[in-house]
Order: structure tokens, then sequence, then C-alpha cells
């Protein structure tokens, strides 16, 4: 006579003297979804029109290279490989100043040389790059929370927005204004020049309203070169620091939540 085998079920499993038994013990071998490993030592590296400035993790002085109309990409790559000598990296940061889609640079830089687009940054540093708008690079650094607008007062006139975390690069310098000028026509470096300071900063105010009425912001900070120039802050704005975009190519290698 044929013998029934035991049956195995959810809810337990019989056993050679025909007992039910528990379910099988879980020995913890189920592999877990690891989380991403955060770089230690980055190399943040702010390009801008005048200057290019570099720090590394662990570092306090960042290098600072002049920059200017006749700075190409291989040639800032040059300078920064020459000054970051004996320097330890693993991972490399950039902020650029214009457009940048995909992590590359979809135009050439209006205030500095050629050769961006399609220059080839991990094969150049020989490790991962993860490249940026900088006015993003430092609104990512800025950024406490909320609904933030950042704008960069430097060379021309760098914009980013940060919703719930969510990292949105703008190019509203670009933006028409009135007769004929756009926005950074209005607060960038050469309508400081145009205008002197004190109609400078009214510019700026005036800037800050429209946008803050656009766009709706719970916070404006405005960062760059010439922010420092401002005596007095526009309401609803507060003052930002260039080094907020070391923090922001550092906090590049996060993971997103």
């Amino acid at each position: 006579m044929a013998t029934s085998k035991p049956i195995a079920g959810r809810r337990g499993r019989a056993g050679a003297d025909g007992r039910r038994r528990g379910p099988p013990m879980t020995l913890g071998l189920r592999r877990r979804r690891r989380s991403p490993r955060v770089p230690t030592k980055i190399l943040a590296i702010d390009v801008g029109g005048t200057h290019v400035k570099v720090l590394a993790t662990g570092r306090r002085t960042p290098l600072e290279i002049r920059s200017g109309p006749k700075m190409t990409a291989k040639e800032m790559m040059r300078k920064v490989r020459q000054g970051t000598t004996g320097w330890s990296y693993s991972v490399v940061s950039i902020g650029y100043p214009g457009p940048v889609l995909h992590g590359k640079p979809v135009s050439e830089p209006i205030n500095l040389g050629g050769g961006w687009v399609g220059f080839d940054f991990t094969k150049a540093f020989g490790c991962p790059v993860r490249l940026i708008n900088d006015a993003a690079m430092q609104a990512l650094g800025s950024y406490k929370g909320g609904r933030m607008l950042f704008l960069g007062l430097g060379t021309g006139l760098g914009s980013a927005l940060i919703v719930d975390g969510a990292l949105e690069p703008m190019e509203l310098a670009h933006l028409p204004y009135k007769t004929g000028q756009t926005y950074e026509d209005r607060v960038g470096k050469a309508a400081l020049k145009r205008f002197g300071k004190k109609r400078w900063r009214r510019n700026v105010a005036e800037v800050v309203a429209r946008l803050q009425a656009a766009l709706e912001p719970d916070d404006v900070v405005l960062g760059g070169g010439n922010a420092k120039l401002l005596h007095t802050l526009p309401k609803g704005a507060r003052l930002g620091s260039n080094a907020n975009a070391f923090v922001g190519g550092y906090r590049l290698w996060k993971p997103r939540a």
C-alpha cells in the first residue's frame, strides 16, 4: 500500500513522525538592498567668469585660478590638475556657468573660452564626474527646505529653484525685462559698471520683487561675488556664500531619498 508523502504548507510542514512543525526558520540569508556608498573624498570645482575655485574634502583653503575669455575647458583642466597635485579625491563635482543637460554642457559659456561642449571630464580626471549648472550647485549648498529661489549676482545672473528637495536649474538671466533689456542686463557685472552701485542695488531689489511675485518662493538666497555689495537685503531674502558652492558639490554625491 502506498504511503502518503508529508505535505508542506504555508502554516508549517509535516515531519518524519507525522507531526506538524512551525514555519521554517529563516537564517537571515536573504539579500538586503545595499545603500549606495557615499564618496568620502570629493573634489568640488566652481567655474566662474573671473575665477575657478577648487576645494577637496578635508581641505580648508580653496585653490583659486584666474579665468576669463581665454579660459578653455582644456586650460582649466591643466591648471586644476597642476594646482591639486598631491590632493586626494575619488570623484569630482563641477559647477558650470551655462545650461547643462544630462550632466553635460549644452552651450559654450558666454564669459569664458571654448571647448567645453563635448569635453570628456571623466576621462580627463580619470574618475567619476558630476557636472551641473554653477548656480544650481551653489543653490544646493544653500538649501534649508521648502521652496527656495537662488539668484547668483556675479559676472552674469545665475538662478535655480529648489522645491521640497527637487532641484531645477533655471536660465532667468536672459528673460526679457523691459525696453529691450534682460534681467542680466539689469543686475550683472556690466550693469554694476553701467549704473553704479546705488542704482544697481535698486535694480536688484526690483528684480527680486518681480521674481518673488512670479515664483512665490518661501526663501530667496542671494549669492555670487557681488551679493556682498548689497547694504540692505530685499524683503524675504538672505545672503548666501560662495563657499556654499563647495557644500553643494559635496551634496551632489549624496544618495537621493
